[in-house]
């Protein structure tokens, strides 16, 4: 049995082969996963319906099952921060978030790091972030 809350077993085999430095996503519901994240990595569908799941429930299974030493989020060209902001930040702790303009993003869920891509069915606007896992002391 295991100790983390985190028991979806695709996910879990994906984090399973991860290692320190790869790079996990977890998207909202807009986000183009054809061509927004690197061919080969696991892609796991958990968008049942909008709404459903939301990326930070999703973020919070995930940091159960992994260290996380870096965090990436897509910023908006203009305007206010996104309102999923804070609440990556209280998931993170003291992982401070680093902004990426949207083609900037998408390349960075292209490099060859990505091992796993979690699509939830979100509705929030900006609710993407890409982790980067780390070490485990």
């Amino acid at each position: 049995m295991l100790k983390t809350t985190l028991i979806h077993p695709g996910i879990n085999s994906a984090l399973g082969r991860a290692g320190h430095g790869s790079t996990i996503l977890i998207s909202d519901g807009n986000y183009p996963h054809s061509t927004g994240t690197r061919p080969g990595a696991d892609l796991v569908f958990l968008n049942l319906r909008p709404g459903l799941v939301a990326v930070d429930d999703i973020l919070a299974a995930v940091l159960t099952a992994v260290p996380v030493e870096s965090a990436f989020v897509m910023r908006p060209a203009a305007g206010p921060e996104p309102d999923i902001f804070p609440v990556f930040r209280t998931h993170l702790g003291p992982v401070e978030l680093s902004p990426l303009d949207r083609f900037a993003f998408y390349d960075k869920a292209r490099e060859p790091d990505l091992a796993l891509a979690i699509a939830s069915g979100d509705t929030r606007l900006y609710a993407n972030i890409i982790l980067t896992v780390g070490v485990v002391s």
